[in-house]
C-alpha cells in the first residue's frame, strides 16, 4: 500500500510501509531535516522560500555557469554512489537524506546497527577519496 503525505510543498511517500509508525518516524525525520535546512541556510541566502517570504521578491535564477557547476557536482555524486553496493547506497541515503539514526536504518533494513555504521563509513570513505 502506498502512502503519501504532502509537507512543506514536498511529497513524502513510503510505498512499503509495514506499519503507520514507520511512516511517522520517517515523516518526523523529514520535518527535522527540513527545519535544519531552513535554519542552516537562512543567513547565507541559500533558501529561496525564506527570501521570498521576508523580502517579497522572486528567488534569483541561477546563471548558466552555476547550472553547469550544479550538474557536474550532481554527476560526480551519482558516480560515487554508483561505486557502492546496493545495500551501502540504500543505508547511506536513508541516513543522509531522511536523517535517520543508525538504529532506525537498521530496523528498516533488517540488519544490525554495526552493519549500518560500516556501510555508511564505507560510502563516506569513497566520497572522501573521490573528492580529494
Amino acid at each position: 500500500m502506498g502512502i503519501t503525505i504532502r509537507k512543506h510543498r514536498r511529497n513524502l511517500s513510503y510505498d512499503d510501509a509495514t506499519t503507520l509508525d514507520e511512516l511517522w518516524v520517517i515523516a518526523k525525520q523529514f520535518d527535522r531535516s527540513f527545519y535544519r535546512e531552513w535554519k542552516d541556510h537562512w543567513d547565507e541566502r541559500g533558501y529561496d522560500e525564506y527570501i521570498v517570504v521576508t523580502e517579497g521578491r522572486l528567488p534569483c535564477c541561477e546563471s548558466p555557469e552555476e547550472y553547469v557547476c550544479r550538474m557536474e557536482t550532481r554527476r560526480e555524486i551519482l558516480a560515487v554512489l554508483a561505486l557502492c553496493t546496493e545495500k551501502q547506497r540504500e543505508r547511506f541515503l536513508l541516513h543522509a537524506l531522511y536523517d535517520l539514526s543508525h538504529a532506525e536504518v537498521a530496523k528498516l533494513c533488517g540488519c544490525s546497527k554495526e552493519a549500518v555504521r560500516l556501510s555508511i563509513e564505507a560510502v563516506r570513505k569513497k566520497f572522501m577519496k573521490f573528492f580529494r
